[in-house]
């Protein structure tokens, strides 16, 4: 009963998170979360009432239901999650992060990946295109821009990232460049094809 007094303590008179206090304890978020749960459930506050912090009556309060506690089974708004998934440096990681932050009883980060796949799925008809080995190359710049620092004079240049893709094979070739005028766009081209070892029967740029 130690650790569920040193929860609640961090919890509100530190005002620490399941993180750090777990961290901190050296135990298991799912465990801190659980005890956050059943301490609320069971209507204690801190600090703990007279005759509440006897250990005997501590553990029939927190553990005397049997089973798991209720998860909090709150679901997020899929068409919502898909479209911020467009949005330039949003990650399902950090969706996900953000859905726990206000549901910290939800559901694990393999679960949210599943039902974001089961969406896109439902909601959008998918083409199946089958490419013959060494038949397309396809190119374009990708992603944000990546800071690259200048050794001799610490000046930070934000750099292009080119990429080209087997249709086949999905074997990738990534670049860095700091433009994307023509002579860097052909410049990629060549390192891409030199990378590959050959020509493949046609090249276009995924627009």
């Amino acid at each position: 009963m130690r650790d569920i007094r040193t929860i609640l303590r961090l919890t509100h008179e530190e005002g620490l998170s399941v993180r750090e206090i777990a961290e901190r304890l050296k135990i298991g978020k799912s465990s801190v979360s659980t005890y956050l749960l059943r301490s609320r459930e069971a209507g204690l506050s801190w600090p703990l009432p007279a005759g509440s912090d006897e250990d005997a009556k501590l553990e029939r309060l927190l553990f005397g239901r049997v089973g798991r506690p209720p998860r909090d089974l709150s679901e997020p708004d899929w068409a919502l999650v898909v479209r911020e998934l467009k949005r330039k440096g949003v990650t399902l990681t950090l969706l996900w992060q953000e859905y726990r932050a206000c549901h910290p009883d939800g559901y694990g980060f393999t679960w949210f990946c599943d039902r974001v796949a089961a969406f896109r799925q439902r909601m959008s008809a998918a083409f199946r295109n089958r490419h013959a080995a060494g038949a397309v190359m396809q190119t374009d710049y990708a992603g944000p821009t990546v800071p690259v620092v200048d050794p001799a004079t610490g000046v930070i240049h934000p750099a292009q990232i080119f990429v080209a893709v087997l249709g086949a094979s999905n074997l990738t070739f990534a670049y860095a460049s700091f433009s994307q005028r023509l002579p860097d766009w052909i410049d990629g081209q060549v390192r891409a094809l030199t990378f590959y070892g050959g020509s493949p029967g046609q090249s276009y740029a995924i627009i």
